[in-house]
């Protein structure tokens, strides 16, 4: 892009990315007809799906977690499947597996349950790591071979983990590489006590507003496309590798006190995702161009996954969140 006539270019950019996300606020209506609050949940799930990412959803149960993804491929003309995941599950029972046809004296193939375009991978800590590491190459390939057969995921492809952070019993906790394949680890809350209050109605009455298809699979990867062209100035570029570098090497930002207490800082995959969602969040915002707000309003769900804390840290009761906090508010802002 010419740096003279960025102003005219940016202001293109703009005017389209205005035009291509009006089905956001559409897709929003919809959802929120059946999802009573939950506001960051359903963002960062529009994240996940229009930056070609997948999302770890931490909550405790009851939370509408479910009921999100579910309603979000209600509300795109899409696929969706649930798999509850068991210590006793193998990964053949997610991928999918061969079969042996008596008729036909051959093998066939079954298709697992994570060929679908929303996948929710339900308490994903409670399955063993051969199960996990299945799915999560599923996601980062994004194909599955069986036998011999290579297959790819249908396209979009959104896997939504949850896990429960209340049992710790019986439970494989996913290791920190496997988590970076995460885009986004988002923490969700109780709703307001208003908030429920309108839960608690609706759940009695029985009555559930039907969500109907307002958009398409299409529309979803034009979309995506369009999420890429949201510019991203140099100054921003900037500011995101600031943060990421500051998880790795604190003390060179001001930062010697939580040196102690980080054992590891972001992947470069940090960077990518956190400059991928802030695009994604600008998209949804109906921005043609990234501002620093953008990102530090998804900088805790992109990083609160990949930074490492000691056993000092844990010994003092600090969370990746607090670091993540010292972090953008010594990093200077552009």
């Amino acid at each position: 892009m010419e740096e003279q006539n960025g102003t005219l270019d940016i202001a293109q950019i703009n005017e389209r990315i205005e035009r291509e996300s009006a089905f956001i606020d559409i897709l929003m209506i919809e959802m929120n007809k059946v999802i009573v609050g939950q506001r960051n949940m359903t963002e960062r799930l529009l994240i996940g799906l229009l930056g070609r990412g997948h999302i770890l959803l931490e909550g405790v149960p009851g939370l509408a977690k479910t009921l999100a993804i579910n309603t979000l491929s209600n509300a795109v003309s899409a696929d969706f499947s649930r798999v509850q995941f068991t210590p006793d599950l193998l990964p053949a029972d997610v991928v999918g597996t061969m079969i042996y046809n008596i008729k036909e004296n051959d093998f066939s193939i079954k298709q697992g349950p994570i060929f679908a375009n929303f996948v929710l991978a339900d308490e994903i800590n409670r399955a063993p790591a051969k199960v996990q590491s299945a799915l999560l190459e599923a996601m980062q390939e994004r194909q599955v071979t069986i036998g011999d057969t290579t297959f790819k995921m249908p396209d979009p492809f959104l896997v939504m983990a949850t896990q429960n952070p209340v049992e710790q019993e019986g439970t494989y906790p996913l290791p920190e590489a496997q988590v970076d394949r995460f885009m986004l680890k988002t923490v969700i809350d109780y709703p307001k006590i208003n908030e429920e209050q309108l839960i608690m109605r609706a759940n009695l009455k029985g009555s559930f507003e039907k969500v109907n298809p307002v958009i398409s699979t299409a529309q979803i990867l034009k979309a995506q496309a369009a999420v890429r062209e949201v510019y991203m100035d140099e100054k921003i570029e900037k500011y995101i590798l600031d943060i990421i570098f500051a998880t790795r090497y604190p003390e060179k930002h001001n930062l010697d006190s939580i040196k102690p207490l980080i054992s590891f800082g972001a992947s470069p995959r940090g960077s990518i995702n956190l400059a991928m969602a802030a695009k994604c969040y600008a998209f949804i915002k109906r921005r043609g161009f990234v501002i620093p707000e953008d990102v530090r309003a998804v900088v805790h769900d992109v990083l609160r996954h990949r930074i490492g804390i000691t056993y000092e840290a844990e010994a003092e009761n600090v969370t990746s969140e607090e670091l993540i906090n010292k972090i953008i508010n010594e990093v200077e802002v552009p």
